[in-house]
C-alpha cells in the first residue's frame, strides 16, 4: 500500500538540512517519506527524531541507528526530546494535516468519500470521537466549531439541524451526517460544504490548532540560532497561525516595538511568500494542491 506521498519532499528536506551532522525532528512521521530522505542526507554523526500519534504508522518505522521514533503528539515535543537528553536541535519539519492513509481508510472516518464511523481520531487510542461531538455537544458549541474551524457562515442553522435530527436517532456514520444535508445543500456546493464540515469536526476531535500553537512555541525554544523550521500546511487556519508566529513570535496582537518601530524578530524568513507545489506535483498528487510551505531560520537575538 502507498501509505502517503509526501508533498514538497525534495524542497522541504533541502531547506531543512543545512548541517548533515546535526540533530533534526520530523514532527509528522506518517509513512516515513520525509524521514527517509533526511536520513539519506544525514552524515553518520547526524540524528533524527520522529513523532507521530497514530498507532498505524508503527509498521513504517525505519531501522537506522541514527533514527528514534517517538509515539507522541508533537505538542509534547520539548518534554519528549528531553527524555532522550536532547535540549536543542538544528531543524524541525512538520507536514501538517491528514495523511493519505488516514483519508483512504473508511473506518477512520476522515473522508467524505466513504461510508464509515464518525471517528476522525489521529490518535486512535484517545476517547473523544466525531460521533461524541455530533451527538453530545450543545447547539451553541457545535455552531462555534463549525464557524471557527470550518468557516461555515450558516453554522447556527447547521447546528440546529443536527440537534433536531439526533433527537430522533443517534448520528453514527459519515453517511448519516451527509444525508442530513444532502437535500438542503445544492449539489454543486456539496463537496466544499462537506469538506468544511468534516474539517471542523476533525480539528475539534484532535485539538489541532492548540497542538500547533504548542509545537510552534516549543520549536522556537529548542531550535538553535541558525536552525531551520519548515512547516507545510493545508488550510488557511493553520497557515495563518504559522505565518503570524514566524513573523512576530505571537499568535495574535502585535509585538512591542522600540521608538524606531523595530522589534526583536524571532526568525529570518528567506521567502516572503509561501512555497507551493508546481503543476506537475499537483497532477501526480492531487492532495498537494492546497499545500503551503513556510521556511524560517532562527535569529540570534542574544
Amino acid at each position: 500500500m502507498n501509505y502517503h506521498k509526501p508533498v514538497l519532499l525534495q524542497q522541504s528536506v533541502e531547506a531543512l538540512l543545512l548541517n548533515p551532522k546535526g540533530t533534526y525532528v520530523d514532527c509528522t512521521f506518517g509513512g516515513g517519506g520525509h524521514s527517509g530522505l533526511i536520513l539519506k542526507k544525514l552524515s553518520p554523526e547526524g540524528r533524527l527524531y520522529a513523532f507521530d500519534q497514530d498507532y498505524d504508522v508503527t509498521s513504517n518505522i525505519i531501522k537506522d541507528s541514527r533514527f528514534t521514533f517517538i509515539q507522541q503528539n508533537f505538542r509534547y515535543l520539548k518534554n519528549s526530546l528531553r527524555f532522550y537528553k536532547v535540549d536543542s536541535v538544528d531543524g524541525i519539519l512538520a507536514d501538517l494535516g491528514v495523511s493519505s492513509h488516514q483519508f483512504d481508510m473508511p473506518q477512520r472516518g476522515f473522508s467524505t468519500r466513504f461510508e464509515g464511523p464518525l471517528d476522525m481520531r489521529m490518535n486512535n487510542k484517545q476517547s473523544l470521537t466525531a460521533k461524541d461531538i455530533i451527538n453530545n455537544y450543545t447547539e451553541d458549541q457545535l455552531s462555534e466549531i463549525f464557524y471557527l474551524y470550518g468557516e461555515l457562515k450558516q453554522s447556527k442553522k447547521i447546528s440546529k439541524e443536527i440537534v433536531e435530527r439526533r433527537k430522533e436517532n443517534i448520528i453514527e456514520t459519515t453517511s448519516d451526517l451527509k444525508e442530513l444535508f444532502s437535500k438542503s445543500i445544492p449539489a454543486f456546493k456539496q463537496n466544499k460544504f462537506f469538506a468544511q464540515l468534516f474539517q471542523a469536526l476533525r480539528i475539534e476531535v484532535n485539538d489541532e490548532l492548540n497542538a500547533l500553537k504548542e509545537l510552534l512555541t516549543q520549536s522556537y525554544e529548542i531550535l538553535k540560532p541558525g536552525g531551520v523550521l519548515v512547516f507545510i500546511s493545508y488550510h488557511s487556519l493553520e497557515d495563518r497561525l504559522v505565518k503570524k508566529f514566524l513573523k512576530t513570535g505571537l499568535f495574535k496582537g502585535e509585538p512591542e516595538r522600540d521608538v524606531f518601530g523595530n522589534w526583536d524578530k524571532p526568525f529570518d524568513i528567506p521567502f516572503s511568500k509561501a512555497i507551493v507545489p508546481n503543476h506537475e506535483e499537483i497532477i501526480e498528487n492531487t492532495r498537494a494542491r492546497s499545500a503551503k510551505m513556510r521556511i524560517a531560520i532562527k535569529r540570534n537575538n542574544g
